[in-house]
């Protein structure tokens, strides 16, 4: 039954075009997408499809040549708090303490300091890095670098939480034991979460709704509605089921033309 309450997110026959090196480089094109307060939704699809640039627009660091994207039905003009961003390199401050680092956000927003300090407190616990509150990034795993940028953007309030590829250069436990905490997450903040993926199995595991997109110029191709009840079984005959669906429409857009 589709949602009948107000969406969070409005993306509105979006285009966009670039120029590199002399050449236009044409990264969506009329791409169309409405989502809801709590809902998980993942992208996937070939390299160059625009899954980044969609992010990137939705997070305001990039606007749209033509058509638009919304926030509770106001247009997206540039990077707010209450979209937050997770790269897949971190992206954290060397300088910083983990306890620092997800301070930063609060602290520029100048919140009382006892906020500040209840709020970083309760998000490192959150992300089970209290044995690592005063370490560095540079004394962590990856796995542990990625719960602190999780945490960074949770403590500035998010409500959306852009994720681009941020379990992509970790090792598969790591990552399969991530996957399990960012559901976790999801589940107690009723966050809204964009999450750009290659893998598949990845947005099946994660996602209620996968959204397909055809390589460049990228256009959405289809948008899935994931039923499998959780925690999903990754070897289940529905799972694979949902997969080899998935799959075909990734790989249909590169059929060979009948003569």
């Amino acid at each position: 039954m589709a949602d009948a309450s107000p969406p969070i997110l409005q993306i509105k026959d979006v285009c966009k075009d670039f120029v590199l090196q002399g050449q236009p480089i044409h990264a969506l094109s009329n791409a169309s997408l409405t989502i809801h307060k709590g809902e998980f939704v993942c992208l996937i699809g070939a390299s160059g499809c625009g899954k980044s640039t969609l992010l990137r627009i939705v997070a305001g660091f990039e606007t749209p040549t033509s058509g638009e994207a919304l926030m509770w039905g106001m247009p997206i003009m540039e990077p707010d708090p209450r979209r937050g961003m997770v790269f897949q390199d971190y992206a954290l401050f060397p300088w910083l303490t983990v306890r620092d680092n997800i301070a930063f956000g609060p602290r520029a927003a100048r919140r009382p300091k006892a906020e500040i300090r209840d709020t970083c407190e309760r998000f490192i616990d959150m992300v089970g890095l209290r044995r690592f509150a005063d370490a560095y990034p540079h004394q962590l795993s990856g796995g542990m670098r990625q719960r602190v940028a999780i945490a960074r953007v949770l403590a500035n309030d998010a409500e959306v939480v852009l994720m681009d590829e941020p379990f992509g250069a970790l090792d598969a436990m790591t990552r399969e034991r991530l996957q399990e905490e960012l559901l976790d997450i999801w589940r107690r903040t009723k966050l809204t979460v964009i999450f750009v993926t290659h893998s598949i199995e990845e947005a099946i595991y994660l996602g209620g709704r996968i959204v397909v997109m055809t390589p460049g110029p990228g256009r959405i191709e289809s948008d899935n509605e994931v039923t499998l009840p959780r925690p999903r079984d990754v070897s289940s005959p529905e799972f694979n089921d949902v997969r080899r669906m998935l799959s075909a429409r990734l790989h249909s857009h590169h059929a060979p033309k009948v003569a």
